[in-house]
């Protein structure tokens, strides 16, 4: 924290839906195709094509708005944002203005060093998104047009955030939330989920805003930080050295960990906004608010309280659990299968999360299903195997997809829990160490450890490790 001044964020963020056509028209969404295949008159924005509005892409707005705590308006209108680029084959980019989807809402962050904060969220707009420039390497330029027309919410925040921290956490939280209702994909990288930082400063105790930059080309929580911190000490090396910050949008330069002056927004742009002529006021009832609130998954918050509360877990588990929908869900049913959760949360963040870190997977992508991996535990719980011999289970499961009990069988694993056959061993174990027997008796019990290891060796993990503690304590007291 600066002595002297305090930061002020405010973030837009573009959030790209996961509708299978466009806002506007019925050419496909799908990424990385050849450039300008999935187009049409419409989203190429030729004379005399009209525009017809996804209702899906309403219905995720919906959504989005609920699980944020907006107000949903009953009435919106489309409005067209004028500004001339080579990418916006329109010249203009349909948008909201006056009367958006959805306003007045707020998502309360969690920061390690503030503690819990509410983020006021000003809006949620729809619109279209525009194409994409190519440059290439003979210093021409080309336009890819499939993007154009693709269906986009911007989520624009107040500027309640005081510190990258918050804005990182409220980045995360949102992120979440949005992946959670399954309306974005969340991938940066492909420009799924971009963010632009509005950041400014002012000394302590002043009620006006100072004059803000815009930052941009922020395709990580990483650089979104780096770039924040930038923008914040560029600004009060600008104040201090008796300048003056102007307001523009400075695009951020990850390599060299920079941002650099794009250009001047000394007034604010004037796109002159007006109702689009083709496309009528948006009327949303009560009743179709209502059935998308129906439709709304169990979101990470209300997830989390309900493992600790109804499960008994721990604020961390339940913290891991909940941070993904399909990992929830995962061990969901796996609980459902084999009802001792704490005991499914150990495997699931152990070995499953594990093996998936390791080989660069996703939670859909686990060979392991639930059912797979409920089979291993119901056979630790009757003996057939140990705790130890369940992860080499596990391994084979994860290469070969058979059930516990096929590779049990297949490969000799089930437990010694005969009596008999494990009283041999002990014997066989106790009569190869007498040095460490007379140890232990005479009064170095940390020993124990020592014979059960040993009756494992010998018998190859198999034998039931609690039957191989009792016989060992009985055998050494004799």
């Amino acid at each position: 924290m600066n002595s002297r001044y305090e930061v002020v964020i405010g973030l837009e963020v573009h959030v790209q839906l996961t509708t299978k056509t466009k806002i506007f028209c019925g050419c496909s969404t799908e990424f990385g195709q050849s450039p300008n295949s999935q187009t049409c008159p419409v989203c190429l924005g030729l004379p005399g094509a009209l525009p017809v509005l996804n209702r899906q892409v309403v219905e995720d707005g919906i959504k989005a708005g609920l699980a944020t705590n907006c107000q949903i308006a009953p009435r919106s209108i489309f409005a067209r944002k004028n500004y001339f680029y080579p990418d916006l084959p329109k010249g203009y980019q349909i948008s909201q203005f006056e009367l958006p989807i959805c306003e007045h809402g707020w998502m309360d962050i969690e920061t390690e060093e503030l503690g819990q904060k509410r983020v006021g969220i000003t809006r949620i707009h729809m619109e279209e998104d525009a194409g994409k420039l190519l440059h290439n390497e003979d210093n021409s330029s080309s336009v890819d047009l499939n993007r154009a027309c693709t269906p986009l919410l911007e989520v624009v925040s107040e500027p309640d955030m005081r510190s990258s921290e918050e804005a990182i956490a409220y980045l995360k939280q949102l992120h979440q939330i949005v992946v959670y209702l399954g309306i974005c994909d969340g991938n940066l990288e492909e420009g799924s989920f971009r963010c632009d930082a509005n950041v400014s400063i002012r000394p302590w105790g002043q009620k006006e805003l100072g004059t803000r930059s815009e930052l941009k080309n922020l395709n990580s929580f990483r650089f979104i930080k780096q770039a924040i911190e930038y923008e914040v000490e560029r600004q009060i090396d600008v104040i201090d050295e008796g300048g003056k910050v102007v307001q523009e949008t400075r695009l951020f330069d990850p390599d060299a960990g920079v941002s650099r002056s794009m250009r001047s927004k000394e007034e604010a742009h004037d796109y002159r906004y007006f109702p689009d002529p083709d496309l009528l006021p948006l009327q949303i009832s009560e009743d179709w608010i209502e059935q998308v609130r129906r439709q709304l998954p169990e979101l990470p918050e209300a997830k989390i309280v309900r493992f600790q509360d109804e499960m008994g877990l721990p604020a961390y588990d339940a913290g891991v659990l909940a941070a993904e929908r399909r990992l929830a869900e995962y061990f969901e049913v796996l609980v459902q299968l084999y009802n001792k959760p704490k005991i499914c949360s150990n495997w699931v963040m152990g070995e499953v999360l594990g093996a998936l870190k390791e080989k660069n997977l996703e939670i859909v992508d686990c060979p392991v299903s639930p059912e797979l991996l409920a089979g291993i535990l119901l056979r630790i719980d009757d003996n057939t195997i140990s705790g130890k011999i369940a992860k080499i289970v596990f391994e084979e499961i994860w290469q070969s997809g058979k059930t516990a009990d096929q590779v049990i069988e297949e490969k000799g694993m089930k437990q010694v829990s005969d009596t008999g056959a494990i009283e041999v061993i002990v014997d066989e174990v106790l009569a190869a160490n007498p040095g460490q027997v007379a140890e232990y008796r005479a009064g170095k019990e940390k020993m124990m450890g020592f014979f059960v290891g040993q009756v494992m060796k010998a018998s190859k993990g198999k034998v039931n490790p609690g039957m191989a503690n009792q016989l060992l304590k009985k055998k050494l007291s004799e």
